[in-house]
């Protein structure tokens, strides 16, 4: 689906790989093997094609990242202060109207998550997906206009996601197939 009006993108993707990687054991978690390549080249494959830009969030491996060809953004924030900031320092840097947000730790994230965000959100300045089991806050849509609060929000010391979506006024869209959102974040979870 083209988001696109008169050449200007409207929405673009960021695959968020900027954490610590702390319950893989430090790991650059996008950079772990899953299926015989790195995780974070599973959601890059089915991402991509669901935007018009598209680009990594990375704190750590910047050059490996940069070698999928795809640009590479890191936080403006020190101390990996969590997904949050990957997402401000995109809403800052990224010129789009949109921004589609996924976890570099999603394999199987489905191929129409943008495009089903984008037509639930309403008039809502951010969607996210969810499940019967769970909410999934990082695989997300922000228009740019919540990059002032989402900065005010870091400063307090704030660092839930799913609180700051609620508090920019957004709303969950229900996926069905919970699979598609299985994350893998531990080193047990890639036998699944």
């Amino acid at each position: 689906m083209d988001y696109s009006k008169s050449g200007e993108a409207l929405v673009a993707g960021v695959i968020l790989a900027g954490g610590r990687g702390s319950r893989m054991g430090g790991e650059d978690k996008g950079l772990v093997q899953y299926r015989n390549k790195p995780l974070y080249l599973h959601v890059l494959e089915r991402f991509q094609p669901q935007v018009n830009h598209l680009y990594i969030s990375a704190n750590r491996n910047q050059m490996v990242y940069q070698q999928s060809g795809v640009p590479v953004i890191t936080d403006k924030l020190p101390d990996f202060p969590g997904p949050l900031a990957g997402m401000l320092t995109a809403l800052q840097t990224i010129e789009a109207e949109w921004l589609a947000f996924a976890s570099c730790d999603t394999p199987d994230l489905p191929t129409d998550l943008v495009q089903r965000l984008w037509q639930h959100k309403a008039e809502a300045p951010a969607v996210w997906a969810r499940t019967a089991e769970r909410d999934h806050p990082t695989l997300a849509l922000l228009h740019h206009s919540v990059a002032t609060a989402l900065a005010a929000f870091l400063a307090r010391g704030e660092r839930k996601v799913m609180l700051f979506l609620q508090q920019s006024g957004g709303h969950a869209v229900m996926f069905d197939d919970a699979a598609a959102f299985s994350n893998i974040n531990r080193p047990d979870d890639l036998g699944r």
